[in-house]
C-alpha cells in the first residue's frame, strides 16, 4: 500500500479532493441519515428535494440509507431505488443538487433481519445468514416501536438474487442521476450481518471462515463495481459498532481480510465508522491506522467528529474525507460555518428525526437566516 503523506495544511478539510471519480469541493461529508420521509410507493418525499439541496455544499453527500428491492426493507418510510418511480423521485433530487454544483451518491442497503414480517412481502419472515433473531426494535406507523422479527436463513441458491439486486439498484442510482453509490455493509444489517460470526452460523460457502463469511460483500462490491464502474462505488463498514445486534469474536483479523480484497477494486472510497455508531469512539480496542495501511485509496473517517478533530485527521494524513451526520442535519450550511468557525444550530427537536413534514427536516437556518414559519408548520 501507499505512504501516507501527510498534508499538514489547516485547510485541505475546506480544499478540493478527488476520489475516484468524483471531483469534491471539500473533504466534509454529508453521512447517510435514514429520516423515514419517503412517501407512497417509497418514493423520495415531496420535501426530500429541497433538504438535499440546502446541503449542496457538502463535498459529497450520501443519501439517506435506501432499498434495492421490496424485501429489503426494514424501517417505516424509507426510500427504495428499484422502481421507475422511484428513480424519478430521484432523479428530482439529483437535479437540484447538481443544480447547486454538488456531488450525491446513494446508499444502497439490505436490512436483513432488522425487519418486521409488516414490510416483508407476503408478510413473510425477514431473512437473514442465519435463523437468529436480533435483539434490535424496528418502527412501524401503526404500532411504534416493536421487535424485529424472526429471520429465516437465505437458501445459497437465492444468495446470487441478493448479489442481482445490488447490481440492478446500483444501475438505477446511476439512471437517476446519483454520482456514485455508497454499499452499505455496516449496522448489522445484511452484508455486515453475513460477515459476523455473532450473526452468521452457516456452514456452505458464505459462512464458517473469514474468507467464506466476506464472500457475500465482496461479490456484492464486484458486481456493483463491474454495473456503474469502480471509481463511482463506495463501502461503508463498522468494525466494532454493535448497532443492529453485531458482533464477532475477531474484528481486527475479519476487517483487515475485507479491506484488503476489497482494495485491487479501486473503489472511490472506503467509509470507516470508528467505535460504537453514535456512542463512545473507544468502546472496544480497534487498530484503525492498522486497517487503512491495508487499502490503496481514499479513507472517510466517520463518528463524533467536530470541527477541529477533523481538521487534524486530514491535516495529519490519517483520513483523506471525514463524514458528519446529526451536524448536517441541524445545519444545512455545515461547511461555511466550520469555514468561518461559526456557531452551530443544535437539533431542535429529537422528534423531528424520524418521520413527519418540513419542520425539523428543511427549516434550519442557515447563518444570517432565522427558522421560516412556512415550513415550521408544513
Amino acid at each position: 500500500m501507499k505512504n501516507r503523506i501527510p498534508n499538514k495544511s489547516p485547510n485541505a478539510l475546506f480544499e478540493p479532493v478527488q476520489a475516484g471519480s468524483l471531483k469534491l469541493a471539500n473533504r466534509i461529508v454529508m453521512a447517510p441519515l435514514t429520516r423515514n420521509r419517503a412517501g407512497p410507493g417509497l418514493i423520495p418525499g415531496k420535501f426530500a428535494v429541497k433538504y438535499y439541496a440546502q446541503r449542496a455544499t457538502a463535498g459529497l453527500i450520501i443519501a439517506e440509507a435506501t432499498q434495492i428491492s421490496p424485501e429489503a426493507q426494514g424501517y417505516a418510510d424509507t426510500p427504495g431505488c428499484y422502481s421507475d418511480e422511484q428513480v424519478a423521485g430521484w432523479k428530482r433530487v439529483t437535479e437540484a443538487v447538481h443544480s447547486r454544483g454538488g456531488k450525491i451518491v446513494v446508499q444502497l442497503w439490505h436490512t436483513g433481519r432488522i425487519s418486521h414480517t409488516k414490510f416483508q412481502p407476503g408478510n413473510r419472515a425477514p431473512v437473514g445468514p442465519s435463523a437468529i433473531r436480533a435483539n434490535a426494535k424496528t418502527f412501524l406507523a401503526s404500532q411504534g416501536f416493536v421487535d424485529v422479527s424472526m429471520p429465516r436463513a437465505l437458501e445459497t441458491s437465492e444468495i446470487p438474487g441478493i448479489v442481482a439486486d445490488f447490481r440492478n439498484a446500483s444501475a438505477h442510482a446511476i439512471e437517476a442521476g446519483f454520482d456514485g453509490v455508497e454499499l452499505h455493509g455496516a449496522h448489522g444489517y445484511l452484508l455486515d450481518a453475513f460477515l459476523r460470526d455473532g450473526t452468521n452460523h452457516r456452514t456452505d460457502a458464505y459462512g464458517g471462515s473469514i474468507e467464506n463469511r466476506a464472500r457475500l460483500i465482496l461479490e456484492v462490491a464486484s458486481a456493483c463495481a463491474e454495473a456503474i464502474g469502480s471509481d463511482r462505488l463506495g463501502v461503508r463498514l463498522s468494525p466494532v459498532s454493535t448497532a443492529g445486534d453485531s458482533h464477532d469474536s475477531n474484528p481486527q483479523a475479519l476487517f483487515s481480510h475485507v479491506v484488503e480484497r476489497l482494495s485491487p477494486l479501486r473503489l472511490a472510497y472506503l467509509h470507516v465508522v470508528e467505535g460504537e455508531t453514535g456512542g463512545s469512539r473507544t468502546s472496544l480496542p480497534f487498530d484503525y491506522d492498522a486497517l487503512r495501511s491495508r487499502f490503496d485509496g481514499m479513507w472517510m473517517v466517520n463518528n463524533g467528529y467536530d470541527r477541529q478533530m477533523a481538521i487534524e485527521a486530514i491535516a495529519s494524513g490519517r483520513a483523506d474525507l471525514v463524514s458528519f451526520g446529526r451536524l448536517f442535519i441541524a445545519n444545512p450550511d455545515l461547511v461555511e460555518r466550520f469555514a468561518q468557525n461559526a456557531p452551530l444550530n443544535a437539533i431542535m427537536d429529537p422528534a423531528t428525526l424520524y418521520g413527519g413534514g418540513s419542520h425539523g427536516y428543511t427549516d434550519y437556518p442557515a447563518l444570517g437566516e432565522s427558522v421560516l414559519a412556512t415550513d415550521a408548520v408544513a
